[in-house]
């Protein structure tokens, strides 16, 4: 990656490390301190080049269907483009999802990614960041996504519930289900 995208990620996660440390967190996900966002700094470097969609397509990752709250009014998660090859990293720099958002002019906006674990009765609830992740999640969107864990980190638009809540009220779908 070329120095001065690197400095624009760098700085940017620092510009969202000070506006997010004074933002109300989520109960159930506590605060975010700084060095959790020393800790995402090579995740906003690795993910920032699938602001161009294409290039998230290229390295394999698929649309889903757009997820929102149908029940709780929690807000959405968007599309979730996957690479199911990254289902079980814990790897920063490695999100199994990216999510996104449609940008009112026909395309689609990079608004986070999302860490995710397949579970079943052997697998213990892993953590990453200081967060255990959510779950077990069943599975979704014609099984394409399987029972699991996961750990989202709105890194690309500011989730008002949290970093890493997994809705974010700020977030729409078109409709329910909306077609990746």
């Amino acid at each position: 990656m070329p120095a001065h995208l690197v400095k624009a990620a760098l700085t940017l996660a620092s510009t969202a490390a000070l506006a997010l440390a004074t933002a109300p967190a989520h109960a159930d996900q506590g605060p975010v301190d700084a060095s959790v966002w020393k800790q995402l700094a090579p995740t906003v470097s690795a993910t920032a080049k699938y602001r161009h969609l294409p290039l998230a397509l290229a390295a394999g990752y698929r649309s889903n269907p757009c997820t929102m709250d149908m029940n709780g009014g929690k807000g959405a998660m968007g599309y979730h483009y996957i690479n199911p090859k990254l289902y079980g990293s814990l790897d920063p720099v490695r999100p199994a999802a990216l999510l996104y958002e449609d940008d009112g002019k026909g395309g689609r906006r990079l608004t986070g990614v999302e860490w995710i674990v397949k579970a079943d009765k052997n697998t213990a609830r892993p953590t990453m960041f200081g967060r255990k992740f959510e779950g077990p999640v069943t599975a979704h969107h014609n099984s394409t996504i399987p029972t699991h864990y996961s750990l989202h980190a709105w890194l690309y638009k500011k989730n008002p519930s949290g970093l890493f809540y997994e809705w974010n009220p700020d977030v729409k779908c078109p409709y329910p289900g909306a077609p990746g």
